[in-house]
């Protein structure tokens, strides 16, 4: 699995799938090496129709083949960065920002927020539970560097990957709400607290 969070020489096979999020129409283009690569997972699905009144400046962090950032800026008024430590998912966002005819996109590599240098009135994303508990909570926590003052991070969790300890350890740092659960998935909006 090291494949997603590197940038390790795999072959390559794009192909193009068709989804349906929130009953509007969207192709990607997705590869091997690319997280959820046959389609749009469960908790990212869940995460986008579980989010409301976006505006202002959006950062997706883990952006994969662009699924949030795109239906975040088609959906919302709003400016769009996403950030990938995986080249290959860098390169297929942005043939997918085009294939869906959208633009106030940014795309660039870094690993975790080096070489984040704004802040966000959201950070939002499906963060890569296979890299391990380390990094996640180090993109989790660290969010709150990136976020302004009234910012809000808005993540999905599986309660087996471990969402109750994730809640309980980051109530210091945010005010949290979960927003949702379903099938076990935990869609959780976390509040910088002043």
């Amino acid at each position: 699995m090291s494949h997603y969070f590197t940038n390790d020489n795999v072959k390559s096979n794009i192909k193009k799938i068709d989804a349906v999020l929130k009953g509007k129409r969207y192709s990607f283009f997705t590869d091997i090496g690319v997280f959820s690569k046959s389609g749009i997972d469960f908790g990212t699905r869940l995460l986008l129709e579980n989010i409301n009144n976006i505006q202002g400046k959006v950062l997706d962090v883990g952006c994969g083949y662009g699924v949030i950032g795109i239906f975040v800026r088609d959906n919302f008024d709003c400016f769009v960065d996403m950030i990938d430590i995986n080249q290959r998912a860098i390169e297929l966002s942005k043939k997918n920002i085009k294939l869906n005819s959208l633009e106030k996109i940014k795309v660039f590599f870094s690993d975790e927020y080096k070489n984040v240098t704004e802040r966000y009135d959201y950070i939002i994303t499906n963060p890569p539970i296979r890299a391990g508990k380390n990094i996640v909570y180090k993109i989790l926590i660290s969010a709150k560097e990136y976020l302004k003052d009234e910012g809000k991070l808005f993540f999905v969790i599986k309660k087996e990957q471990g969402a109750k300890s994730v809640i309980k350890d980051l109530n210091d740092i945010y005010i949290m709400s979960i927003i949702s659960k379903k099938s076990g998935f935990y869609i959780i909006s976390e509040q910088k607290k002043q």
